[in-house]
């Protein structure tokens, strides 16, 4: 059975509606839940970008039973891996063991807040490979001294670990990403029900680890409701990744998605309160392997009304999947 999670989106609410969103979503029986980690939203209409890691803190003392993950945070640019490993660590341990590390390659929407520029793929790639080596050797407890091709560390030492080290999970959308996920992640993490990706993780070391999509949603008992705000927030996804991660800012993803229409957005995205819809959404991840899929409701104003649906009505059908 496909384990069904909720999504902190932090482009769209605030940090102590996202809290109190997931305690929800924690009652309802979510199996667990991802957080979204920006410094602004894709598009302006979205209005949020709290900083994920307080939210993640806040919400492991406010829950106790769903686990919780970064659905990713980039350790190249705007954090350095020394410090990701030490926030990654103390949120295990706030979690009691709860929590899961994602990583990405970032988006130049996040990163560029920094200066330096934003490199290219294979060069983001490099970084986050090397990254993700740091933050292991720092997971060990000893002392570490790294000077490598892109980041130098000098006598970092953890001084409060959990017992386990939170699982890393590292987003693909090619095949190279594949490899380097299958090679370095305990987890895969993917936002396309795409059979290939899986298969390429696996073959390079993947088989047997959890992997990890998202969907977006729109809830709402008024379905063309639901259809203009799904286009109004959230059109910038059919952008793709390849896309999504060069542009610097919301009026890039407004020049970009100016002539997406609703009817591609609503042909996208399953909207309205129609269950069917959503369960055939989510189907083409359990057919592709994915183990766990990350439900994302559209409208910081719609988490409730959404939760309350999901309780009676969505997470029973899903459990049929």
């Amino acid at each position: 059975m496909v384990k069904i999670g909720y999504t902190m989106m932090t482009e769209q609410a605030g940090p102590v509606a996202l809290v109190e969103h997931v305690v929800r979503a924690e009652e309802v029986g979510f199996d667990f839940s991802v957080i979204s980690d920006h410094y602004s939203p894709w598009l302006d209409s979205q209005g949020h970008a709290p900083y994920a890691w307080s939210v993640l803190g806040a919400a492991a003392q406010a829950t106790s039973r769903i686990p919780l993950m970064t659905y990713v945070t980039c350790p190249t640019m705007r954090y350095h891996p020394a410090v990701i490993a030490q926030k990654a660590a103390t949120m295990q341990l706030l979690s009691r063991g709860r929590f899961r590390l994602g990583l990405g390659s970032g988006e130049n929407l996040n990163e560029h807040v920094v200066g330096g520029g934003w490199p290219t793929a294979g060069v983001r790639q490099e970084m986050l490979a090397e990254a993700v080596g740091i933050i292991r050797a720092l997971f060990t407890g000893e002392y570490v001294n790294h000077h490598g091709t892109h980041f130098d560390v000098e006598g970092a030492k953890l001084w409060d670990l959990p017992d386990r080290p939170p699982p890393i999970g590292i987003a693909v959308s090619g095949s190279r990403s594949c490899a380097l996920a299958g090679d370095l992640a305990d987890l895969v993490i993917a936002t396309e029900p795409e059979a290939e990706l899986l298969e390429a993780f696996d073959r390079s070391g993947g088989t047997g680890k959890p992997r990890v999509g998202q969907l977006p949603v729109c809830y709402d008992p008024d379905r063309d409701a639901a259809i203009a705000r799904a286009h109004d927030q959230f059109r910038w996804f059919g952008g793709g990744w390849k896309v999504n991660a060069d542009l610097p800012g919301t009026s890039g993803f407004a020049g970009a998605t100016q002539f997406v229409r609703p009817d591609d957005v609503a042909g996208a995205i399953p909207c309205g309160d129609d269950v069917s819809a959503f369960v055939e959404a989510v189907r083409p991840y359990a057919e592709a392997g994915f183990t766990e899929v990350a439900l994302v409701q559209i409208g910081g104003e719609q988490q409730l009304p959404f939760l309350e649906w999901a309780e009676s009505t969505l997470l029973p059908a899903l459990r049929e999947l």
